[in-house]
């Protein structure tokens, strides 16, 4: 064979071997709680487009918005059964099953920014941790995306730590309840669609709903007049974890697009929270709400409330005491520990 034709034919095979490269197609269907109008489900859906447009189509997402599938608890299952391919939602509805989701969800007390918590993930060893967790439920975890510490609401003051004493709040269940009861407050678990009622009636005196924009969206702030900024008990993570084989069966390239696409969207959700707050908080003088910053002394001894309430949960599984001794070793490495 002349050298030219021999040019020819490795050039043909090239072109082959990209063509069925390029032919590989990816196909998963997700489901997140968050609704397509808030702040998160629109970055859910900048994600779907940036998968979509950094692949040239070649990875397709159908996404199921507001649990349309199946309930929010039930996504966890539903991807791993392959109902669904991947589970967008949040790892606190999987603390049924191990209580070390919950800190996969939200370690109440244990980091002041996103950015921190994120960085246990992707250079704490934290992404480790979590995929030894969800491995025997054949899930992978592929990233978190979260906004950042919510805002405790009340209709008395809620200057530090002595002003919880007695203060009953709406709380959700599990490990919050148990760290406010431990600094004096009286928790009330209700679900989210009883805090206004409650609110208005006196059978709460505050809610942990959400962050300082999204409580000033839901009109929290029309009722409970004092609020918390920025917070400090709770920043809950939401994730996007894939049934195990199916992310195996992805092609390398297709995962480092949607592994690319999960860091704009941590990095993007953060931000425009900020944003968000900040407005927000723009907005509250005017609707006479007092804004009250902990000092650094309240937030160590919520903090060391926190950790009283890791312990125990530490010794109740040994995954959970992997976790909360693998958070503990990064907050001391970051300079939070005290």
């Amino acid at each position: 064979m002349t050298p030219i034709k021999t040019f020819a034919a490795a050039a043909t095979a090239a072109a082959l071997l990209t063509s069925a490269a390029s032919a590989e197609t990816t196909t998963l269907r997700i489901q997140t709680h968050q609704s397509p109008e808030s702040t998160s489900g629109k970055m859910v859906t900048q994600f779907v487009e940036d998968v979509e447009r950094m692949s040239g189509g070649d990875i397709d997402i159908e996404m199921f918005y507001s649990s349309a599938v199946v309930k929010s608890a039930e996504t966890f299952d539903a991807a791993a059964n392959g109902i669904l391919d991947c589970d967008m939602t949040n790892g606190s509805y999987q603390t049924g099953k191990n209580p070390a989701f919950q800190f996969v969800a939200d370690t109440m007390g244990g980091y002041d920014t996103p950015l921190q918590y994120l960085t246990w993930i992707n250079f704490g060893g934290g992404k480790e941790k979590i995929n030894e967790l969800y491995a025997p439920y054949g899930m992978h975890f592929i990233g978190a995306y979260l906004g950042g510490q919510e805002s405790l609401n009340s209709t008395r003051p809620l200057r530090g730590v002595e002003d919880l004493k007695n203060f009953k709040f709406r709380s959700p269940p599990g490990m919050e309840s148990e760290i406010f009861a431990e600094l004096g407050a009286k928790p009330v678990v209700m679900d989210f669609t009883e805090i206004f009622t409650a609110l208005e009636t006196g059978i709460i005196d505050g809610a942990d709903a959400s962050t300082l924009a999204n409580n000033v969206g839901l009109g929290i702030y029309d009722i409970a007049k004092h609020t918390t900024f920025p917070g400090f008990h709770s920043m809950s993570s939401d994730q996007l974890a894939c049934n195990s084989t199916k992310w195996e069966s992805v092609p390398d390239a297709h995962k480092a697009i949607i592994e690319t696409a999960m860091q704009k969207l941590a990095l993007q959700l953060m931000m425009r929270t900020i944003v968000e707050n900040g407005e927000a908080k723009a907005k509250l003088p005017e609707k006479g709400v007092t804004i009250y910053n902990w000092s650094e002394e309240d937030r160590a001894t919520f903090r060391a409330a926190a950790q009283k309430a890791w312990d125990d949960w530490a010794t109740r599984t040994p995954e959970t005491k992997s976790m909360v001794e693998s958070h503990k070793a990064f907050i001391n490495r970051i300079g939070l520990g005290g």
